[in-house]
Protein backbone atom coordinates (compact mmCIF):
# COMPACT_ATOMS: atom_id res chain seq x y z
CA UNK A 1 0.00 0.00 0.00
CA UNK A 2 1.35 3.37 -1.20
CA UNK A 3 2.27 6.22 1.60
CA UNK A 4 -0.93 8.18 -0.34
CA UNK A 5 -3.72 5.05 -0.01
CA UNK A 6 -2.70 4.69 3.88
CA UNK A 7 -3.08 8.53 4.33
CA UNK A 8 -6.59 8.60 2.83
CA UNK A 9 -7.25 5.74 4.30
CA UNK A 10 -6.20 7.01 8.00
CA UNK A 11 -8.63 10.30 7.15
CA UNK A 12 -11.71 8.09 6.06
CA UNK A 13 -11.22 6.51 9.44
CA UNK A 14 -10.61 9.78 11.51
CA UNK A 15 -13.70 11.09 9.79
CA UNK A 16 -15.50 7.98 11.23
CA UNK A 17 -14.73 8.27 14.38
CA UNK A 18 -15.52 11.82 14.53
CA UNK A 19 -18.66 11.08 13.21
CA UNK A 20 -19.46 8.36 16.03
CA UNK A 21 -18.06 10.46 18.78
CA UNK A 22 -19.76 13.23 17.79
CA UNK A 23 -23.10 11.65 17.59
CA UNK A 24 -22.53 9.89 20.90
CA UNK A 25 -21.36 12.74 22.55
CA UNK A 26 -24.63 14.89 21.19
CA UNK A 27 -26.59 12.19 22.97
CA UNK A 28 -24.69 11.93 26.10
CA UNK A 29 -25.12 16.17 26.61
CA UNK A 30 -28.60 15.66 25.86
CA UNK A 31 -29.21 13.38 29.38
CA UNK A 32 -25.86 15.10 30.97
CA UNK A 33 -26.74 19.13 31.03
CA UNK A 34 -23.23 20.23 32.31
CA UNK A 35 -21.69 18.71 29.37
CA UNK A 36 -23.58 20.56 26.80
CA UNK A 37 -21.04 23.91 26.75
CA UNK A 38 -18.70 21.73 25.13
CA UNK A 39 -17.86 20.87 21.28
CA UNK A 40 -15.56 18.29 19.40
CA UNK A 41 -13.49 20.67 17.41
CA UNK A 42 -11.61 17.56 15.10
CA UNK A 43 -10.34 13.92 16.22
CA UNK A 44 -6.56 12.68 15.15
CA UNK A 45 -5.91 8.74 14.92
CA UNK A 46 -2.05 7.95 16.03
CA UNK A 47 0.12 6.36 12.83
CA UNK A 48 -0.77 3.14 14.72
CA UNK A 49 -4.34 3.48 15.08
CA UNK A 50 -3.73 2.41 18.57
CA UNK A 51 -4.93 6.17 19.70
CA UNK A 52 -7.62 8.68 19.36
CA UNK A 53 -7.27 11.98 20.61
CA UNK A 54 -10.66 13.64 20.82
CA UNK A 55 -10.25 17.49 21.11
CA UNK A 56 -12.76 19.35 23.00
CA UNK A 57 -13.26 23.08 22.92
CA UNK A 58 -15.42 25.31 25.29
CA UNK A 59 -16.12 28.66 25.90
CA UNK A 60 -16.08 28.86 29.12
CA UNK A 61 -11.83 27.73 28.87
CA UNK A 62 -9.63 25.16 29.85
CA UNK A 63 -10.32 25.10 33.91
CA UNK A 64 -13.78 24.26 32.29
CA UNK A 65 -12.84 21.49 30.25
CA UNK A 66 -10.70 19.84 33.42
CA UNK A 67 -13.37 19.75 35.51
CA UNK A 68 -15.82 17.99 32.69
CA UNK A 69 -12.96 15.77 31.41
CA UNK A 70 -13.33 13.53 34.71
CA UNK A 71 -17.42 12.82 33.93
CA UNK A 72 -15.65 12.42 30.12
CA UNK A 73 -13.22 9.57 31.25
CA UNK A 74 -16.53 7.93 33.23
CA UNK A 75 -18.01 7.46 29.87
CA UNK A 76 -15.30 6.53 27.53
CA UNK A 77 -16.10 2.47 28.03
CA UNK A 78 -19.49 2.42 27.25
CA UNK A 79 -18.36 4.84 23.61
CA UNK A 80 -15.60 2.96 22.99
CA UNK A 81 -17.95 0.29 23.19
CA UNK A 82 -20.23 1.87 20.75
CA UNK A 83 -18.00 2.63 18.19
CA UNK A 84 -16.93 -1.10 18.36
CA UNK A 85 -20.53 -1.96 17.25
CA UNK A 86 -20.50 1.01 14.82
CA UNK A 87 -17.50 0.21 12.96
CA UNK A 88 -17.59 -3.36 13.04
CA UNK A 89 -13.86 -3.29 13.47
CA UNK A 90 -11.81 -6.31 15.92
CA UNK A 91 -10.16 -3.31 17.50
CA UNK A 92 -11.31 0.03 18.87
CA UNK A 93 -8.67 3.08 19.50
CA UNK A 94 -8.27 4.34 23.16
CA UNK A 95 -9.46 7.68 23.31
CA UNK A 96 -8.11 10.21 24.92
CA UNK A 97 -9.37 13.66 25.72
CA UNK A 98 -7.67 16.91 25.09
CA UNK A 99 -8.38 20.70 25.41
CA UNK A 100 -7.80 22.34 21.65
CA UNK A 101 -6.35 25.52 22.21
CA UNK A 102 -6.71 26.77 19.03
CA UNK A 103 -9.78 28.68 18.86
CA UNK A 104 -8.80 30.56 21.85
CA UNK A 105 -5.66 31.45 20.13
CA UNK A 106 -7.63 32.47 16.64
CA UNK A 107 -9.85 34.49 18.78
CA UNK A 108 -6.68 36.40 20.29
CA UNK A 109 -5.29 36.80 17.05
CA UNK A 110 -8.99 38.21 15.70
CA UNK A 111 -8.72 39.97 18.71
CA UNK A 112 -4.98 41.91 17.82
CA UNK A 113 -5.87 42.65 14.55
CA UNK A 114 -9.08 44.19 15.44
CA UNK A 115 -7.23 46.71 17.70
CA UNK A 116 -4.68 47.45 15.29
CA UNK A 117 -7.03 48.40 12.74
CA UNK A 118 -9.20 50.18 15.18
CA UNK A 119 -6.07 51.89 15.89
CA UNK A 120 -5.22 52.72 12.27
CA UNK A 121 -1.88 50.56 11.68
CA UNK A 122 -3.33 48.58 9.77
Amino acid sequence: MSYRQKEVKKSQKESFFLQEIATLFLKLSIEEKHLQDLYISRVELSPDGGLCNVFFHTPLGYNSFQERKKDLILYKPSMRAAMAKASHARYVPDLRFLYDDGLDKQQKMEDLFNKLKNEGKL
